[in-house]
């Protein structure tokens, strides 16, 4: 049924005739007394609206559900209160027919007198299906008489590209044509416009072509269209095209056509083009001003060349424009990022003699380019100025001044900023305190560490948390690891210790070599009561197979089993090559296998091994094949993929076919000799391994194990 109207507004009442007393209802009006009389309607109970919470900016949040629009009223094109009746009904029939288009459609469209251009476009605006569009679109141009306007065109050419088609969409001009309307300039601009918006630049130049072989000649605000969308888009040689063919065309250029051309020149890094089109500009039109200025400098800065900014400058005092702040703003950030401070403190010294507005962000970067360039006294001299000048210093100069302080060994300066931080309430962050605790760790004041960590305990710093930050950072480089340690030993005597210290701990210890140490802090673990996290098990099982171990670390995967958990992937790796060394073949076959059940992007070395797997059901000719892909990538033959060619060939084919795979790897020297020889054994060990588990099965299973043990036989037990 169609949906219901909506309620119109009450009107005064009005005197009516009596025609007696009627039951009261909602919908029926009462009337008392008299011939005539007012009538009164029933009012319905109604809830009171609930009370209006304050606004929160802070609490905002664009994409909650409470403010954001309910989705029905934005998808739904039936509840679209502009529609007119007639395209309510249209678009209930495609709804009953689960949008889907077919007869019963078509019955209920034939319903209809007539279907009017404008109501094919007013249903097409809405439509978001674009196979039932097309099906409707061409239904209604089967009427009889009936012709296709502009507006129907560009509604369709919407829908399509609304939902994706926009290949479609641009295949509306020959359909225009076939039907005997000719595009006009329009439907190609709102072609281009839709590829522009979604940054379609090579989409935008085959429209361009198109309109083209149309013989439709652009304006100048299309033209510059098409080489913005191709500028932006990095297709600079195609905008470059185009230009030629806005010149061909006799068109007298804008300045935007200019400033587009020149933006992608800035770009491209084409300086000497973007010089002779900026003359051109100059010759043909005007200078251009400070903002088409500032508008290459920033282009030139957020590419890196910052030859070109200045050269780009150097043109705009020729033209004698006189720069405003963000122009000042945006060459000293550029050339501070790029570590060019001293040349950047030029500028900022210009600035401040012609009386410009310096903000505190131009400070900032200033402060922190002297800074990474180890000039640590000019920052300081930046920062009185700052104050000065009447600013407050933010939390990000004071971290950068404290870090260079620490850099120089100047580390109670950097404890006084410290203290300037917290009297200032900036709330400092551990980017704050870090480089102080890197330079008391080195210089082995232990005792002023300690008292840096109760002073952040008291601010309210989660301490222990920091202090992993704080050994993550220390461990980032090997040579520290030693002094990481040595301040670990001294801080786990007053409490500072947690189970994710000895895990960055035991992980760098590791990495430089030094397995005794790291199950050292692992044992520890374990007698202080700890309780080891699945992080802690995988870099033992590491530490165990390079200690060769392999049994404790067996233990240790159990553990995180027990856990539910998932080992590391380096732990899965280790632990695999560990059991092929002591030739426990199936046990790393089948961690392989659980490795790459359990984790989402595991080693390339087990993706091949088990594809070796599947490639022994076909022979020695496709095992070969894989191993050539395998060598191809850059993989190394280590000893997963031998145990997966012997697992493989003892399970599936004969040993024959495996003697055939590593004879090969020998011939092209990918094996040596020793290795070749050494395989060939574990081969026919795990044979023999698979045959004796053979024959065990089959006694099983013929119950002949009674009459075994009747005669003394120890087989079984074994």
């Amino acid at each position: 049924m169609p949906p219901k109207s909506l309620p119109l507004p009450a009107k005064p009442p009005k005197p009516y005739f009596f025609y007696g007393h009627r039951r009261p209802s909602q919908n029926r009006p009462v009337v008392y007394g008299g011939l005539f009389s007012n009538r009164q309607i029933l009012k319905t109970p109604q809830n009171p609206p609930p009370p209006a919470s304050s606004f929160d900016l802070l609490k905002w949040d664009l994409h909650h559900p409470s403010h954001s629009s309910s989705p029905s009223s934005i998808h739904d094109p039936h509840r679209n209160p502009k529609l007119s009746p007639i395209a309510r009904f249209i678009l209930y029939a495609f709804r009953k027919n689960q949008y889907t288009w077919g007869p019963p459609v078509v019955f209920e469209l034939n319903k209809l007198r007539r279907v009017t251009t404008p109501l094919v476009a007013e249903v097409l605006k809405v439509q978001n299906d674009p196979v039932l569009a097309s099906k409707f679109f061409h239904w209604a141009g089967k009427q009889k008489g009936f012709k296709h306007n502009f507006a129907s065109y560009n509604a369709l050419a919407y829908c399509l590209n609304r939902n994706g088609r926009f290949r479609a969409a641009d295949q509306l001009p020959e359909l225009m044509d076939s039907q005997g309307k000719r595009p006009t300039e329009k439907q190609f601009e709102i072609l281009i416009r839709m590829h522009a918006d979604k940054n379609r630049g090579q989409r935008v130049y085959y429209v361009y072509q198109k309109m083209k072989t149309f013989g439709i000649k652009p304006r100048v605000f299309l033209y510059n269209r098409v080489m913005d969308a191709l500028v932006k888009t990095g297709y600079l040689d195609l905008a470059l095209s185009v230009y030629d063919d806005f010149r061909g065309d006799g068109l007298v250029e804008e300045s935007i056509t200019f400033m587009i051309l020149i933006k992608g020149l800035c770009k491209m890094g084409r300086i000497e083009e973007m010089l002779e089109v900026l003359g051109r500009m100059r010759n043909k039109l005007c200078k251009p001003d400070v903002f088409a200025y500032t508008a290459m400098v920033r282009i030139l800065v957020s590419e890196g060349n910052l030859d070109g900014a200045l050269h780009v400058w150097k043109e705009m005092e020729r033209d004698g424009i006189e720069p405003d702040v963000m122009a000042y703003v945006t060459l000293v950030a550029g050339l501070c990022k790029g570590g060019r401070v001293q040349k950047g403190y030029e500028f900022f010294r210009e600035m401040k003699k012609k009386g410009i507005l310096i903000e505190r962000a131009t400070y900032g970067v200033l402060i922190e380019g002297f800074v990474k360039d180890g000039k640590v006294g000019f920052a300081c001299d930046l920062l009185k100025d700052l104050i000065d000048s009447g600013y407050r210093a933010d939390l990000g100069i004071y971290n950068s001044l404290i870090e260079g302080l620490c850099d120089v060994r100047r580390v109670d300066r950097a404890y006084k900023l410290f203290q300037v931080t917290v009297q200032e309430g900036l709330e400092p962050e551990f980017a704050t305190v870090n480089p102080i605790l890197m330079a008391f760790a080195e210089m082995g004041r232990m005792d002023d560490f300690c008292k840096l960590l109760e002073q952040m305990q008291k601010l309210g710093f989660s301490v222990i948390d920091d202090l992993s930050k704080f050994f993550l950072f220390v461990v980032g480089k090997e040579e520290r690891t030693v002094m990481a340690v040595q301040v670990f030993s001294e801080l786990k005597m007053k409490g500072y210790n947690s189970v994710p210290i000895y895990n960055i701990l035991m992980e760098a210890l590791c990495k430089t070599g030094k397995v005794k140490q790291a199950l050292s802090l692992f044992q520890e673990v374990k007698d202080l009561n700890f309780k080891p996290d699945s992080s802690t098990y995988s870099i033992a099982i590491i530490c165990y197979v390079e200690d060769e171990d392999i049994k404790e670390a067996c233990v240790c995967h159990n553990k995180i089993i027990e856990m539910s958990c998932v080992p590391s992937v380096d732990a899965y790796y280790s632990l695999a090559k560990g059991l092929c060394k002591i030739r426990e073949i199936d046990a790393s076959i089948m961690l392989v296998r659980d490795c790459l059940g359990n984790v989402t992007s595991g080693p390339m070395t087990f993706k091949y091994a088990l594809t070796i797997l599947l490639a022994c059901k076909l022979g020695a000719e496709k095992v070969m094949e894989v191993l050539n892909e395998m060598v191809q990538d850059g993989l190394p033959l280590d000893n997963i993929i031998c145990s997966a060619i012997i697992y493989g060939m003892c399970k599936y084919v004969t040993i024959e076919e495996a003697r055939k795979v590593f004879a090969n790897l020998r011939s092209r020297k990918l094996l040596t000799e020793a290795n070749t020889i050494v395989y060939d054994e574990i081969l026919i060990e795990h044979m023999e391994k698979k045959a004796a588990g053979l024959v065990l099965s089959g006694l099983k299973f013929f119950g002949l194990e009674s009459k075994l043990k009747a005669k003394g036989s120890t087989l079984l037990s074994r």
